[in-house]
């Protein structure tokens, strides 16, 4: 396996999930090369063995009016119907708490960190953010095609959407946010780190702890050269092929199994 202190040049940069619109405006202090979603404050971690692989959850005190949508009761229990050979190296599940200028400038449900550095250590995360309950979801009227299908998907959500003049705009209600960060945006990442696995990780294998990093290098940056269509394309897949397969074997929805947000 490709060792992950072996942090590659696109780490901190759009293609690690630091977008463009970040790049001057979120501060980062001189010297510190922690990207934003790696500064986490007051903060708690579970341990939790799912199919025998150890996934470190760590959940970031929330704001008044924010909350997680989804409980780490939640979030074990899809996993679980993750193919075990998809894990990979993924072993951090960060449920973020972002800043108020993050949650302007960089909005998400959630991304996958290739390279994410928690108390010291490297390994691939999943972040899903905390939502504001007192925020809207905004949605404009000028759609790309992928902006069309995406507005479908959250209105199969459950996301009401009145119409504005120039915007759609949804209440973020945490039952909706919940049902698009479990069943979409969890095994989307998931689909974006299969992706990374097939080109980079899976062809060959590696017999012997002898790696050529070199090699290992050139796939990466092949990797990070597709473009971000075809990245979401293939994430899209893997995450719509997933839950019909949950919705036909009658997995989901399920009611949430809560644990207590931080307070």
């Amino acid at each position: 396996m490709y060792n992950p202190t072996r942090r590659n040049k696109n780490i901190g940069t759009k293609n690690q999930g630091y977008g463009q619109d970040n790049k001057l405006t979120i501060s980062s202090p001189y010297g510190n090369l922690k990207s934003f979603y790696e500064k986490l404050t007051d903060y708690q971690k579970e341990i939790r063995i799912i199919n025998n692989h150890e996934f470190i959850f760590v959940i970031e005190k929330t704001r008044k009016n924010s909350t997680h949508p989804c409980s780490v009761n939640d979030i074990q229990r899809i996993i679980e119907q993750i193919p075990v050979k998809d894990y990979g190296e993924l072993k951090f599940i960060i449920l973020r708490q972002p800043k108020r200028k993050e949650e302007i400038l960089s909005p998400v449900w959630g991304r996958l960190i290739y390279s994410y550095d928690f108390e010291g250590d490297y390994y691939p995360a999943i972040i899903l953010d905390a939502i504001d309950t007192e925020k809207q979801l905004l949605w404009s009227k000028k759609q790309t095609i992928e902006d069309q299908q995406e507005f479908e998907r959250l209105k199969a959500d459950g996301h009401i959407f009145t119409e504005t003049k120039r915007n759609f705009i949804a209440e973020l209600i945490p039952e909706t946010a919940r049902n698009t960060q479990l069943y979409r945006t969890l095994p989307h990442e998931f689909g974006h780190y299969v992706h990374y696995l097939d080109i980079v990780e899976r062809p060959g294998g590696n017999i012997n702890d002898d790696i050529d990093y070199d090699a290992q290098e050139k796939k990466m940056d092949f990797y990070f050269r597709i473009s971000k269509s075809e990245k979401e394309k293939f994430a899209h897949t893997y995450a719509e092929k997933f839950k019909n397969k949950l919705i036909e074997d009658q997995q989901i929805p399920f009611e949430s199994v809560t644990t207590e947000n931080i307070k």
